[in-house]
């Protein structure tokens, strides 16, 4: 008989609330939700439903992806961006969260302390959905899963992911987090000045003693044999610009290139990234990196980007069925049997 799961009112901050089961839930919902826009079946679930999208850095995939994912279940939306909105300057955290729950059925965050989250989750009354903090991108992890389950032939359990880059950001983190819930074999390809948070690393690793995932930090390359998953970011995030030559220079022997898929032995291997990509030189931010240390190319490599192993639009469309997943399990009454392989 299949587990009922009870997601209705529930926030959605990271993934470090949710069981093995419950994550395998919001996929299953998202498969069903995305088979149903394929095929043209408008949506109701959202019917009714006001949502709050709050904003205080900028997104493409974040604020399209709820959007969209409102509307086609009947939910109507207001954007507030980061000049909308008194929060913090002329009134309190706390007030703003009262009074938006007052308005709306549920409210996206996407900005930078997780704490400001938190606080709307706690005396909003309302569920509350991270579209991105500094420590936790929990949204994004989800459409990782979705796009894994959906390229990788094999059940989680058996999957090996390997991060490359700056593994102490929110994606770091939260892949981290993510992939050890579902029992991966996680790896932190990382220099030892970026791996992560050690307190989380702990926290992590008692979790993989349940779920039977691993964790595995590294400085070698090598150790991308055998991955089923290459996974990278950008490596300076929003609002660390000034960082870049630091970064740069730390980084540049972990860019993901073609020796570094070869590496994986694995001709199935799939690239992954959360976007937006320095690949080339079709961006601002790529021409001024081009200009002031020579280098077209930063993360990844465009051959990677555009070859046969790149799934990043598919994973970045992922991210509206995901969403969606998440606004119809915390606020709609549904009835979907958990049925994602394990």
């Amino acid at each position: 008989m299949a587990q009922k799961i009870e997601l209705k009112g529930k926030s959605f901050l990271t993934l470090k609330d949710f069981t093995k089961e419950e994550i395998k839930y919001f996929l299953s919902l998202a498969s069903y939700l995305k088979t149903k826009k394929k095929i043209d079946i408008k949506g109701d679930l959202l019917e009714g439903k006001n949502i709050a999208l709050l904003f205080e850095k900028a997104s493409t995939r974040t604020r399209c992806s709820f959007e969209v994912a409102a509307h086609d279940e009947g939910a109507q939306v207001t954007y507030l961006g980061p000049k909308d909105c008194h929060m913090g300057k002329k009134e309190s955290m706390e007030d703003t969260a009262k009074v938006l729950g007052r308005f709306f059925d549920g409210i996206e965050f996407r900005g930078y302390k997780q704490e400001t989250v938190e606080c709307l989750s706690k005396y909003s009354g309302v569920p509350v959905w991270n579209g991105l903090t500094d420590e936790y991108h929990p949204t994004q992890i989800l459409a990782d899963l979705l796009t894994v389950s959906e390229h990788v032939d094999k059940p989680f359990d058996k999957i090996k992911f390997v991060y490359v880059g700056d593994a102490r950001n929110n994606m770091g983190n939260s892949l981290m987090i993510g992939c050890v819930k579902m029992g991966m074999k996680f790896v932190s390809l990382a220099p030892k000045e970026l791996w992560p948070n050690e307190e989380l690393v702990k926290e992590m690793e008692e979790v993989a003693k349940v779920t039977k995932g691993s964790i595995h930090l590294t400085e070698d390359i090598n150790d991308v044999e055998d991955a089923d998953v290459i996974y990278t970011d950008v490596w300076v995030s929003m609002g660390e610009e000034d960082q870049y030559e630091q970064r740069i220079n730390l980084l540049k022997d972990y860019q993901v290139n073609m020796d570094m898929i070869k590496k994986t032995k694995n001709e199935n291997v799939i690239f992954l990234h959360c976007l937006p990509a320095f690949h080339d030189l079709e961006t601002e931010v790529g021409k001024e990196i081009y200009e002031k240390y020579n280098l077209d190319e930063l993360e990844v490599t465009d051959e990677v980007f555009r070859s046969k192993y790149s799934k990043v639009f598919d994973e970045a469309e992922n991210r509206m069925h995901t969403i969606k997943a998440v606004m119809v399990a915390t606020l709609a009454d549904v009835d979907i049997s958990v049925n994602h392989k394990s």
